[in-house]
């Protein structure tokens, strides 16, 4: 497998609060944090560390993505958690960063806002927001 795997975003709140090593990586876009919100950590005494894995506008790869991720104090051996909106940058993210020696790498499936639902809207079918983890809005 090119990275650890994947988690619920209920495994990724247990894994956050049971493993001292472990930390999500919001990858999203400083758009998305701003206008859609951001985990809120705070309960269990840790931060989001928000590193763009793509730019807004245009979805330009962000070239400093690596060094952005090491400057949050993460270890090759730490556990990683990598979230995005529904699941795709993060899975990404995280097999890039596992091909870079980093060990536990895991992409939280479906993300913060998980995917559309019969209405077309998200955050109600899946993700963190659905699953009631705590969360805040700017």
């Amino acid at each position: 497998m090119d990275y650890a795997g994947d988690v619920s975003v209920e495994d990724a709140w247990r894994i956050l609060g049971d493993d001292s090593s472990a930390q999500l990586i919001d990858v999203r876009t400083q758009a998305e944090w701003n206008f859609v919100g951001l985990p809120d950590l705070s309960t269990v005494g840790k931060a989001v560390h928000r590193v763009e894995w793509q730019g807004f506008p245009g979805g330009a790869s962000n070239t400093q993505f690596t060094d952005q991720v090491a400057a949050t104090g993460a270890k090759p051996t730490d556990t990683l958690l990598f979230l995005c909106r529904s699941g795709g940058r993060s899975k990404a993210a995280a097999i890039a960063l596992s091909g870079l020696g980093y060990t536990k790498c895991y992409n939280v499936a479906g993300g913060f806002e998980g995917d559309l639902d019969g209405d077309l809207h998200r955050g109600r079918a899946g993700g963190w927001k659905a699953a009631g983890l705590p969360w805040n809005q700017s």
